[in-house]
């Protein structure tokens, strides 16, 4: 389980969070480029999948004990969304940062999207050590095979594994 040290981080990118999303909304309007908006939403779609689908992939796979936390794993799953990326739920944090400001088109909310996917993505190292503190080796393979975020890459990695 993480610790408080490595805790703040995620904290931290929260609360940018929800003050980039007050930062959209409060002044959010339909004119504009109507592409940056599509795209904004399409962002925002992905990011309530990888967000969520986790949840019930370890619930599925990972090995959970009946009332424990889906987070609580006990095996390596590496299929499914996890064999796309290796951090579904911090590239849903980034892809949410992302969507906020493609919806909002201002530079006001470009900055705390930048500090909030900045520390979601330096709190993926820790969780990447967590994972081999966990699982060991298999989570060293498992690095060298999926990427953290790169969901493009991890996309196309997967399709090419089919072919073979």
């Amino acid at each position: 389980m993480k610790n408080l040290k490595s805790s703040w981080k995620i904290i931290a990118a929260s609360l940018l969070t929800v003050f980039q999303y007050i930062l959209t909304f409060w002044d959010y309007e339909l004119s504009g480029i109507l592409f940056l908006q599509w795209l904004g939403w399409a962002f925002w779609l992905l990011s309530v999948y990888f967000g969520f689908a986790p949840i019930f992939i370890f619930r599925k796979l990972g090995g959970v004990a009946r009332g424990k936390s889906y987070v609580q794993t006990t095996k390596l799953v590496d299929t499914q969304l996890y064999a796309i990326v290796r951090h579904p739920q911090y590239l849903a944090g980034i892809l949410f940062n992302l969507s906020m400001v493609l919806l909002a088109k201002k530079w006001l909310v470009l900055l705390p999207g930048i500090l909030s996917g900045c520390l979601i993505y330096w709190d993926i190292q820790d969780a990447d050590q967590e994972g081999i503190e966990k699982f060991g080796e298999a989570y060293r393979e498992y690095m060298k095979r999926i990427p953290q975020i790169n969901f493009f890459k991890g996309l196309i990695q997967q399709i090419l594994r089919g072919k073979k």
